[in-house]
C-alpha cells in the first residue's frame, strides 16, 4: 500500500496533542506521526517538491505559529518532505538525541529579532564626517584635478570597510551587553546592506518579552538620532535550531 508523502512542519514531544483541521498546505489536515517520545507534525502532500508560493509559505508559518501557542516545537525549513510514514519514523529514531537536546534547549522560549541601522542618507558621507582619516583620504583621492587611480579608489574603499566593521563590532558589543541579562542566547546574523549596523536573534523566555523590550529601549538610549532600532517577534526559534541533514527521500 502506498502512502502520500508527508510535509513536515515541526518536531514536538509525542505526548502533546497536535491535530488541526484544514490548517496545512492547500487546506490539508495537520496531524502527528509519533515515534518513541517524539512526534513529527505533518500534513499529506501529493507532490514531493513544494514551490515557495505565497499561500504555501503563509500556511507553513501559520501551522508553526499555532503549534507555538500550545507548546514547544522545533520548526523545520519550508519544503521538508518525507517520502512515507516509515521514512519519517526512521528520521525521528535516527535524530532522536539531537531533537531531544534542541527541544530542551528552546523549551518555554521564543525568538525575538532586533535590527539596528544607520538612519542617514549616505552612510559613506556620514563616516567621512566622523573620521578625519577617511575625510583626508577622500579629499586626496577626489578633490584633486586629476582622475583618481583604481588603486586609490581601492584604498579608500578598504579604509571605509575597516571603519564600518569596527563600528559595527563596537555597537553590537554594547547592545549585547545590555540585552544579555534578558536573553538565554543571542545570535549575530550578517547585516544586510551598508546601512545595517547589526541584526540579532535573541532567544528569550516566553514570559520575558516585556523585560526584553525594556532592554531594547535601554540599549537605544546609548545611541543618538543617527540610528534606528526595530525589534520584532515573538517567533519560533528558527535561528537556534541547528540545521538537521534529514534523509527523508525513501525507506
Amino acid at each position: 500500500m502506498t502512502h502520500p508523502a508527508k510535509y513536515i512542519y515541526a518536531i514536538a514531544d509525542q505526548g502533546e496533542n497536535r491535530t488541526y483541521d484544514r490548517l496545512g498546505l492547500d487546506g490539508a489536515p495537520v496531524y502527528a506521526i509519533s515515534e518513541g517520545s517524539l512526534a513529527a507534525i505533518v500534513s499529506d502532500v501529493a507532490d514531493k517538491r513544494i514551490r515557495p508560493e505565497r499561500a504555501k509559505l503563509a500556511a507553513h508559518h501559520a501551522v508553526i505559529a499555532k503549534l507555538m501557542e500550545e507548546g514547544t516545537v522545533l520548526p523545520m525549513a519550508f519544503g521538508t518532505i518525507a517520502a512515507s510514514p516509515k521514512t519519517l519514523q526512521k528520521v525521528l529514531r535516527t535524530n532522536s538525541d539531537a531533537f531531544r537536546k534542541h527541544l530542551h534547549r528552546v523549551k518555554g522560549k521564543v525568538e525575538m529579532g532586533l535590527r539596528v541601522a544607520w538612519d542617514v542618507p549616505n552612510v559613506f558621507e556620514y563616516f567621512v564626517s566622523r573620521h578625519p582619516d577617511l575625510m583626508s583620504l577622500r579629499d586626496d583621492v577626489y578633490l584633486g584635478r586629476r582622475q583618481p587611480t583604481r588603486d586609490e579608489k581601492i584604498e579608500l574603499g578598504r579604509l571605509f570597510d575597516r571603519l564600518l566593521l569596527r563600528e559595527r563590532q563596537a555597537h553590537t558589543a554594547s547592545v549585547i551587553k545590555v540585552l544579555s541579562p534578558h536573553c538565554a542566547e543571542i545570535k549575530q546574523n550578517k547585516p544586510r546592506g551598508e546601512l545595517e549596523v547589526m541584526r540579532l536573534a535573541c532567544l528569550i523566555d516566553r514570559a520575558a518579552q516585556k523585560r526584553f523590550e525594556g532592554g531594547v529601549f535601554e540599549a537605544a538610549h546609548l545611541f543618538d538620532d543617527h540610528y534606528t532600532f526595530d525589534f520584532n517577534g515573538p517567533w519560533s526559534p528558527y535561528n537556534f535550531v541547528d540545521g538537521f541533514r534529514l534523509n527523508t527521500r525513501g525507506d
